[in-house]
């Protein structure tokens, strides 16, 4: 008796579920069309939402795994967004006159970890508990722009109006014949499937014996830089050949501001652009028209409510006479 110390709780099989889920997202973007430089700078004007569904299975005291599929988009504007007042940066991006939007379907799966750890059966399960999770996903994304009217050379453009993706024209050069020393020599077309990490923070609340209600805040840490399309510098704009739509969405300073000086393009055409846009140029110190910034990876903020619901499980209530 002297070394007895009790039985080893246990988490069985009549401890563990599993439940589904329902949630309604809110999804904000971090990235290079947000209204300053700071990689916490956004704007929540445009606050879009998501849903998603998932599959949760709870299989310890304080953990739980779960599979979500989430749908919905992001949105960014250099002019909506930007304080062309704010000389030190803001006039630049409002200039710059970018746009997006970014249609996101994205698969997770995720691990939390509750604060208060609960060893008994589901009926018994704490009232309500802050967690902690973090995972892996895979996403679709196709980041695309409204074309404008015309192109540079003020012709109608078929796409006019039009939502257009931005991937397959190319508009920093992925997919142009750039030669060595040209600003973006060695680009690659960026890849519309990705990888990123989910990250946040939570709490859940008992609503009765099968629902919960939880709350929660995540962030999507990519390894991508072009989720707004928006990464390294502007590229001769000579280099798209006879693709004018290209063109057209690769520098979009002209639908706002006059041009004050013109250059010949590779082909061979004249471009008319305002300084410091719209054209490769580099100084003495290795300084080029940036288009965005590719030091700081793009970032998506995920707010969440979820209701979900315990498989298998039915009420209990008790019975009077």
């Amino acid at each position: 008796m002297m070394t007895y110390r009790g039985r080893k709780s246990v988490f069985g099989k009549e401890k563990v579920y599993s439940m589904i889920g329902l949630s309604v997202n809110a999804l904000n973007y971090y990235g290079d069309l947000a209204p300053t430089t700071s990689k916490f700078s956004t704007d929540i004007s445009f606050t879009r939402p998501a849903i998603g569904l998932s599959f949760g299975h709870r299989f310890g005291p304080r953990y739980t795994l779960t599979a979500q599929f989430m749908y919905g988009t992001l949105r960014g504007s250099d002019q909506k967004s930007a304080d062309a007042a704010d000389l030190d940066n803001g006039v630049y991006r409002y200039r710059r006159n970018l746009s997006f939007r970014n249609r996101i379907q994205e698969l997770s799966i995720v691990a939390s970890i509750d604060l208060f750890e609960n060893q008994a059966t589901y009926i018994s399960r704490v009232a309500w508990t802050p967690y902690i999770f973090a995972g892996v996903a895979v996403f679709h994304h196709n980041p695309q722009a409204k074309a404008p009217a015309t192109d540079l050379q003020g012709n109608p453009l078929p796409e006019a109006g039009k939502w257009v993706s931005l991937q397959p024209l190319g508009t920093e050069g992925q997919h142009s014949q750039l030669q060595e020393g040209d600003a973006n020599y060695g680009i690659k077309p960026y890849k519309r499937i990705q990888v990123s990490i989910p990250i946040g923070i939570g709490a859940r609340f008992r609503l009765n014996e099968v629902f919960d209600l939880s709350g929660e805040i995540g962030f999507r840490y990519l390894f991508t830089d072009y989720i707004d399309d928006v990464s390294k510098s502007y590229v001769d704009l000579g280099v798209f050949g006879n693709n004018e739509l290209a063109k057209a969405m690769s520098y979009r300073t002209n639908e706002i501001l006059p041009p004050d000086h013109s250059y010949t393009g590779r082909d061979g055409q004249t471009y008319n652009v305002l300084s410091g846009y719209g054209e490769e140029y580099t100084d003495a110190k290795g300084n080029t028209n940036l288009r965005g910034s590719k030091g700081n990876r793009d970032i998506i903020m995920v707010t969440s409510i979820k209701l979900t619901y315990i498989l298998g499980k039915s009420f209990h209530r008790a019975k009077f006479r």
